[in-house]
């Protein structure tokens, strides 16, 4: 699969589990962390003081293989459907080499008013922001 962004996540030695390998858990702040690196850096999206924000109203998690404290991933990043107020990424957790999906998923953002909490039309430049993310089928 390919990706328009890709970004290294670095594990931490509080992510392994008692298993001995990252937890599942870890992955879905993966997704979150590169998502709003995003939108904060390319996006222009102020989470302080923003009079928009982004709630997450769906995520998913397909788990393939597993990490392990002091690994690396690669995590790439697309948009598979950008709407009027919402954006749904697709994310692929890799091994920091790309050579195995590790997990692969998808996070919904709805966008809205930071005080009404109602949907607003996404606007430039993050509405830009997140159609250069977009990846041809």
């Amino acid at each position: 699969m390919s990706y328009a962004h890709w970004e290294t996540v670095p594990t931490r030695w509080k992510d392994n589990d008692v298993y001995g390998h990252v937890n599942n858990v870890v992955h879905y702040t993966f997704m979150d962390t590169v998502i709003n690196n995003w939108l904060i850096n390319e996006g222009g999206l102020d989470i302080h003081e923003g009079a928009v924000i982004g709630l997450c109203v769906e995520s998913h998690c397909n788990y393939h293989a597993s990490l392990t404290f002091p690994e690396s991933a690669a995590v790439g990043l697309r948009v598979g459907h950008l709407g009027n107020s919402s954006v749904r990424y697709e994310v692929g957790i890799h091994r920091a080499d790309r050579s195995e999906l590790i997990a692969e998923g998808h996070f919904v953002h709805v966008f809205v008013d930071r005080t009404t909490r109602r949907p607003v039309p996404l606007q430039d430049p993050l509405r830009t922001a997140l159609t250069r993310l977009r990846v041809a089928p």
